[in-house]
C-alpha cells in the first residue's frame, strides 16, 4: 500500500469529538500518515495550531513533505509519552491517540512487523533507537518470553511457544519474520479460525519492544496536566489490552480519589478530573468493509474538568 493510501480509522468521528475550539491548540499523538492531522487542520481557523507526534522517522519525513508549508502545523519526533516536553501544561484543547501499528508499517516487509511477509525481524516503530525484536527474541530468558506472550499477547500456549523458540535459537538465531512465524506456528496446537497462529506472539513482541502499554499509561496521566478545562482526550484502541487501560483510566478520573468509607465529604467536594463523553464508538459496517483494520477499533472520549 502506498503511504498516501493509508486510511485513518474513525476519521470523522475522532475529529468531530476532538475539535471543540477552532482556534485551539491540539496534539495528534500518533501522526502516522497524517489523515487525522489533515482533517484537524481543516477544522481550525487561522489562530489554531496542531502539534503532531510520531516515533517513526518515516512518518516524520512524510509530515515534513505533506505539511512543511503549513504555518499552523509542527511535527515532533518522539513518543507521545513525552509530549509534555513539546507542549505547555494547561494549554491544550485536545489530544488524539490512534494506538497500535500503522498500515504503512505493516505493509513494509523490511519493517519486520508482519508474519505474512518475509523481512528482517525488527518491529521497532522508532528505527533510530532501542532493541529490535530479533535482539530480544534471541537473548531474553525463556521465563520472560512466557510472561510477555501471556501478558501482551494473551497467548494460552505461551510456554510451548517460548520453549520452541529457545530450542531453535540455540541452533540458529532468529533473523527473519517468517522464520519466527513458522516456529511459533508449529508450536501452536490449536489454531483459531480466521487468525494466523503467530498473531498473538507477534503482537506481544511488538508491544514489548516498543513499550506501547507503558507509554499509553504515561501519556494518559500526563494528559491531565496538558489539557485545559473543556479540552478533549480522544483515544482509538485496537485490542482489549489498550482499551481496558483507557476505560479504567477514564472511569477512575470520573470517580475521583477513593476516600475511606464514612468520611464526611460532600459529593461536590470530590476532585474529579475527567468526564466521559458519550459511549464507546466503533466503526460502522461501511468503514469495516473498506478497511478491515477498523474492525477492532474502539474510540473513547473524555473531557477535562475544571
Amino acid at each position: 500500500m502506498s503511504q498516501n493510501l493509508h486510511r485513518s480509522v474513525l476519521l470523522r468521528e475522532a475529529v468531530d469529538a476532538l475539535v471543540v475550539d477552532p482556534g485551539g491548540f491540539y496534539i495528534d499523538g500518533t501522526f502516522g500518515r497524517g489523515g487525522h492531522s489533515a482533517l484537524v487542520l481543516d477544522r481550525l481557523n487561522e489562530s489554531g495550531r496542531l502539534l503532531a507526534v510520531d516515533k517513526d522517522p518515516q512518518a516524520i519525513e512524510f509530515a515534513a513533505e505533506r505539511f512543511g508549508d503549513e504555518p499552523r502545523f509542527e511535527i515532533w519526533h518522539g513518543s507521545f509519552a513525552d509530549m509534555d516536553q513539546a507542549a505547555e501544561a494547561g494549554q491544550v484543547s485536545g489530544i488524539l491517540l490512534d494506538l497500535g501499528v500503522s498500515s504503512p508499517q505493516l505493509d513494509q516487509a523490511e519493517r519486520g512487523f508482519s508474519f505474512m511477509q518475509d523481512g528482517p525481524l525488527d518491529m521497532r516503530m522508532d528505527t533510530s533507537r532501542g532493541m529490535s525484536a530479533a535482539d530480544w527474541v534471541n537473548t531474553e530468558s525463556e521465563a520472560e518470553l512466557v510472561r510477555v506472550f501471556k501478558e501482551y499477547g494473551e497467548e494460552r500456549f505461551a510456554r510451548r511457544m517460548a520453549g520452541a523458540i529457545v530450542r531453535r535459537r540455540a541452533e540458529k538465531p532468529f533473523e527473519r519474520t517468517l522464520d519466527l512465524a513458522e516456529v511459533v506456528k508449529a508450536a501452536n496446537p490449536a489454531w483459531e479460525k480466521g487468525k494466523h497462529p503467530a498473531t498473538r506472539v507477534f503482537q506481544a513482541i511488538r508491544i514489548h519492544v516498543n513499550g506501547e502499554l507503558d507509554d499509553l499509561q504515561s501519556v494518559l496521566k500526563k494528559s491531565l496536566a496538558l489539557l485545559k478545562p473543556g479540552g478533549r482526550l480522544v483515544v482509538i484502541s485496537f485490542h482489549s489490552l489498550e482499551d481496558r487501560i483507557v476505560k479504567r483510566f477514564i472511569r477512575e478520573q470520573e470517580k475521583g480519589p477513593q476516600l475511606p468509607r464514612g468520611l464526611p465529604v460532600m459529593d461536590s467536594q470530590i476532585h474529579r478530573t475527567l468526564r466521559s463523553v458519550g459511549k464507546a464508538v466503533k466503526a460502522e459496517s461501511e468503514e469495516v468493509g473498506g478497511n478491515v483494520r477498523s474492525r477492532s477499533a474502539v474510540m473513547r472520549v473524555a473531557e477535562r474538568l475544571a
